[in-house]
C-alpha cells in the first residue's frame, strides 16, 4: 500500500506521517508512507492524507500554488480514499471565512466560519484541547474500535457550519455541536488531529488506512 501524505508548505506533515506509519505497524499493514507533491505519487497512491495547521486561506493558497487542487480533485472522483486532519478536513467544505473568504474543495456542504456561539458563551477559543467524541457506533468504519465519550485532541477556533446530517459521523460539543469527524465518500475528515490523539488516533488512522468505501 502506497500513502501519500500531501506537502504543500503546511505544517504537521512530518508528525502526520509518523503517526501513520505507526497506525499501519499495529495493523501489521505492509505500507508506504510517504510525503509529497508529485504528480504520479499523488495520482498512483492507495490513501491520500491532507494534513492541515495555520489558517484556512493561507492552507488553500498552498494547495493552489502546488497545482495540487487539480490533482486531489482527480484522484479522489476516481475513488483514492483521502483523510483531511484539522485544516485539511476544513478545506473539504464549500468555503473558509478565515483572512477573508476562500474557496474550498466543495467536497462536502457547509462553510468554515468563526466559533462565535462558543465566544458568546464565554468559552475560550482557539478550541484547545482535549474534547468527547459523540457518535453512533458502527455509522462508518472510521470509528470502529472506539467508543461514544472517546477524546480527540481539537486546536481551532473556526469550525464547520452548516454541516449536513448524512455528512456528519461525529461531534464534540464545544458551545456547540462542533462538526468532528465528517465523510462523504471516499472523502473523510476530522477536526481534531489524529496525529496527536494517542490511542483514539491510531485507531481512527488504521480504520482509514484499511477502509474500503463502498
Amino acid at each position: 500500500m502506497r500513502v501519500v501524505v500531501i506537502d504543500y508548505n503546511g505544517g504537521n506533515l512530518a508528525s502526520a506521517a509518523q503517526a501513520a506509519r505507526r497506525a499501519a505497524a499495529l495493523r501489521e499493514l505492509d505500507a508506504d508512507i510517504i510525503i509529497s507533491r508529485n504528480e504520479h505519487d499523488i495520482l498512483t497512491a492507495d490513501r491520500l492524507i491532507l494534513p492541515g495547521q495555520g489558517a484556512f486561506a493561507d492552507c488553500a493558497k498552498g494547495l493552489d500554488d502546488g497545482g495540487l487542487r487539480p490533482l486531489l480533485e482527480k484522484a479522489t472522483h476516481d475513488g483514492t480514499p483521502f483523510l483531511g486532519i484539522c485544516v485539511g478536513m476544513q478545506l473539504m467544505a464549500r468555503y473558509g471565512l478565515e483572512h477573508g473568504r476562500t474557496e474550498g474543495l466543495g467536497w462536502i456542504d457547509g462553510h468554515i466560519a468563526p466559533m462565535t456561539g462558543s465566544s458568546e458563551q464565554g468559552l475560550r477559543l482557539p478550541h484547545m484541547g482535549w474534547n468527547t467524541l459523540s457518535f453512533t457506533p458502527g455509522a462508518h468504519p472510521l470509528t470502529n474500535g472506539l467508543e461514544p465519550g472517546n477524546h480527540g485532541y481539537f486546536v481551532h477556533s473556526y469550525a464547520l457550519m452548516e454541516a449536513r446530517a448524512e455528512e456528519t459521523v461525529a461531534t464534540a460539543e464545544y458551545g456547540m455541536a462542533v462538526p468532528a469527524i465528517v465523510a462523504k465518500g471516499n472523502r473523510c475528515g476530522t477536526q481534531f488531529h489524529v496525529e496527536k490523539s494517542q490511542d483514539v488516533g491510531l485507531t481512527i488512522l488504521g480504520n482509514f488506512l484499511t477502509w474500503q468505501p463502498g
